[in-house]
C-alpha cells in the first residue's frame, strides 16, 4: 500500500529559514488538510510531499508514484508565461496572438481530449475550452489548472488553498467532487488558510506554526484546539490605529456631494462575446457597494473600468470623479483617487523589488518604484510594516520570497496607503489565514470610519463582506448574459 513518511525531517526555505517535519504519516486513501498562518510554512509542506523540496536532514520515505501538487504561484507563472508568448519571435506574419487554448492547458501533460471534456464539464467550464487561457477570469483559470492536475490521474493529490478565487457554487462543486475521489480511495492532501474550508470528509488535520508541524491527528480534537488560540488571538485587534495619509492636506480634492461612478448602458464585449451588458449603474456619495456573481461574470471586467485600465471604457457612457471617460483625463487623473488590490494585480506584481517598495509604490499607483520618494513616505510606510509584523530587516526581504498569503496582505497595505476617495477591494482576503482576514477587516472599518472613502467590495464568501456594506451589485445568470440586479441595504 503506498505512503508518504517523514521522521526528523528539516527543509530550507532560505539562508535563515527552515521547515520542520518531525513525525508525518500519510497513507494511501487518506485525506489531509493542513492549516496555518500566513508564512506558517504552508505552501513548502505541500513541495515537500510532492517531492519538489528535498530535506536537509531526517528522511523521507514515499511510495506514492505519480503526486500532483497544485498553487498559486504555478497559476501565476502559467499566465505570465501566456502573456510573454506574445513578446517574443512566436508569431507568424498573419497572427497576432500565441495564446494557448484553455483545452491545450488542460491536456499539456495528457492528451486525451474526451476526457478534457468531462473534466471541464464538471467544472462548470465547457464552454471555455476553445478560449485563449490567458483571458479567463481567476475563477475559470483555477478551475482549468484542477482539471489539468486531475488529468493524469495522480496517486496523491496535493492541493494547495484550491477553494481561493471560486464562487459559492463552484466551492461546493469542488469539494463535493473531491469527496467522491476521497470515496473512490484516492489520496488527498489539503493545505487551507480558512478552518471553515475543510471538507467535511476530512480525517486528518495538521498544524503549522513558524514553519513547524506542531500538531497531527484526528479532526475533532485538532480543530477544536486550533480554533481556541485563533479566538484568543483576535482579542489583541482591537484599539489598532492606521498610519495617516501622506500629507493629509494635499489628498485629492473632487467637488462636493459628486458620485465617484457612473455608468449608463455599459457594454464590453470579448470576441463579439458580450461581457457586460447594458449595465446601468451609479454609486453615490456614502454609498459602500458589494458585487457579487458566479465566476467569468464580468465583476473585474467591470471594476477595470473603474480603476480606467480597461480600453473599452473610452466606448462607453462612463464618469469617473466627475469627468467623463475620454475628455482628455489621463489615467493618473483616476487612480490618484484610488486604492486597488485583485488576484489580477497580484498576479501582474512580478517586479523584483522589496517589500517596502510594494508598500511605498501605493503612493504612485505604479507597479515598482519610478519616482522619488519622501522621507515622509518611507516613515509611513515603516508603521505600515508594523503594523503587519515585518520589522527592518524583513522589509527589505524580497517581495517574491514571502508566502502568497504575505504577498496579497502587503498589496492590501499598498492600496490602503493614501486612505483614497475609492477603495477597490476584489476578492481581497483570498490566501489570507483567519488572523489577517481580521486584521484586514479591521482596517478596512478604520478607514471607512474617516468618512471620505467609498468602498466597492467583491468576494464569494459572504462573511467577508464588512459591515459598512450598504447596496449590493447581483450579477444574475440568464441564458448566455446576465441580468443586473441592485438593492440597497441599509443605511
Amino acid at each position: 500500500m503506498s505512503s508518504l513518511h517523514i521522521s526528523q525531517g528539516t527543509f530550507r526555505l532560505s539562508d535563515t529559514r527552515v521547515l520542520n517535519l518531525q513525525n508525518l504519516n500519510i497513507n494511501a486513501g487518506e485525506s489531509w488538510a493542513f492549516v496555518g498562518n500566513n508564512g506558517s510554512g504552508k505552501s513548502s509542506l505541500a513541495r515537500a510531499l510532492s517531492g519538489e523540496l528535498l530535506p536537509l536532514t531526517g528522511t523521507v520515505e514515499s511510495r506514492f508514484i505519480h503526486p500532483a501538487r497544485i498553487s498559486f504561484e504555478q497559476l501565476q507563472k502559467l499566465v505570465s508565461d501566456e502573456w510573454q508568448r506574445n513578446n517574443t519571435d512566436l508569431l507568424s506574419a498573419d497572427e497576432d496572438d500565441t495564446g494557448r487554448t484553455t483545452a491545450q492547458i488542460i491536456q499539456e501533460e495528457d492528451q486525451d481530449a474526451a476526457r478534457c471534456v468531462r473534466l471541464a464539464e464538471q467544472f462548470g467550464i465547457g464552454s471555455l475550452l476553445e478560449r485563449r487561457f490567458k483571458y479567463l477570469s481567476t475563477g475559470e483559470t483555477r478551475k482549468a489548472l484542477l482539471c489539468r492536475a486531475l488529468m493524469t490521474e495522480p496517486d496523491l493529490l496535493i492541493l494547495d488553498e484550491p477553494f481561493d478565487g471560486l464562487d459559492v457554487a463552484s466551492r461546493a462543486s469542488l469539494a463535493a467532487l473531491l469527496s467522491e475521489l476521497h470515496r473512490r480511495g484516492y489520496t488527498l492532501v489539503m493545505v487551507l488558510n480558512r478552518f471553515d474550508d475543510i471538507p467535511d470528509f476530512i480525517q486528518h488535520i495538521g498544524v503549522l506554526a513558524e514553519c513547524t508541524l506542531t500538531h497531527t491527528g484526528e479532526r475533532p480534537a485538532i480543530l477544536a484546539e486550533a480554533l481556541i488560540a485563533q479566538l484568543a488571538h483576535s482579542e489583541q485587534l482591537a484599539g489598532i490605529a492606521l498610519p495617516e495619509a501622506d500629507e493629509p492636506d494635499a489628498l485629492p480634492q473632487l467637488t462636493a456631494n459628486i458620485s465617484p461612478v457612473i455608468l449608463k448602458n455599459g457594454v464590453v464585449s470579448w470576441n463579439d462575446k458580450p461581457i457586460l451588458h447594458g449595465l446601468s449603474w451609479e454609486v453615490k456619495p456614502g454609498e459602500h457597494w458589494q458585487i457579487i456573481g458566479p465566476n467569468g461574470a464580468g465583476k473585474s471586467t467591470l471594476l477595470s473600468l473603474v480603476t480606467g485600465d480597461h480600453p473599452q471604457g473610452y466606448s462607453n457612457d462612463l464618469t469617473l470623479f466627475g469627468r467623463r471617460r475620454g475628455s482628455g483625463e489621463t489615467i493618473w487623473d483616476i487612480k490618484q483617487h484610488i486604492g486597488y488590490v485583485s488576484s489580477s494585480l497580484h498576479l501582474e506584481y512580478r517586479v523584483s523589488t522589496t517589500v517596502r517598495n510594494v508598500i511605498i509604490s501605493g503612493y504612485f499607483d505604479s507597479i515598482g518604484i519610478y519616482q522619488a520618494v519622501s522621507d515622509r513616505q518611507k516613515v509611513l510606510a515603516q508603521r505600515w510594516l508594523s503594523l503587519l509584523g515585518f520589522d527592518a530587516q524583513s522589509a527589505d526581504a524580497p517581495f517574491q520570497s514571502l508566502s502568497w498569503g504575505q504577498q496579497r496582505l502587503i498589496l492590501i497595505a499598498r492600496a490602503l496607503v493614501k486612505h483614497p476617495t475609492l477603495l477597490i477591494l476584489d476578492e481581497p482576503l483570498q490566501g489570507l489565514d483567519p488572523i489577517n482576514r481580521q486584521l484586514v477587516r479591521r482596517f478596512i472599518d478604520i478607514l471607512i470610519g474617516e468618512a471620505r472613502t467609498q468602498l466597492l467590495f467583491v468576494s464569494h464568501h459572504a462573511e467577508d463582506a464588512p459591515g459598512c456594506i450598504t447596496h449590493r451589485l447581483s450579477f444574475v445568470p440568464q441564458g448566455e448574459i446576465y441580468q443586473y440586479q441592485q438593492e440597497k441595504l441599509h443605511s
